[in-house]
């Protein structure tokens, strides 16, 4: 499994449109076009710097094979819309891959899914 990890930053007017935006447009859209090509979901974080919002997207594939689906060749390079564009003041110009070594997530079994 693969983690590919961004960083981008918006102005605090901008945050909630992008957060949005993320979860509610981009993700969904790359779901119906990847998920039988190794899509496997997305994780969005973000935290105040004062200034402005930082964002940490991490977006997770089956394999590398499934990242160049997503993202070309050029893996490292990001994809970004003109829409997240518009609302980023700016953003790493370079994602991260990681590969998933563990992972434990307590299941709660009350929880409403």
């Amino acid at each position: 499994m693969i983690c590919r990890i961004w960083h981008g930053w918006t102005a605090h007017t901008n945050a909630d449109t992008y957060d949005s935006y993320l979860r509610n447009e981009l993700f969904p859209q790359v779901r119906r076009d990847l998920e039988k090509h190794g899509y496997r979901g997305f994780h969005v974080l973000r935290i105040d710097r004062g200034a402005e919002i930082e964002f940490m997207t991490m977006v997770w594939f089956e394999s590398m094979k499934a990242v160049e689906k997503f993202a070309g060749a050029n893996c490292e390079t990001p994809v970004i819309s003109e829409k997240a564009r518009k609302l980023l003041s700016h953003f790493e110009n370079r994602c991260e891959h990681y590969e998933l070594s563990g992972f434990d997530w307590p299941l709660d079994e009350h929880r409403a899914v």
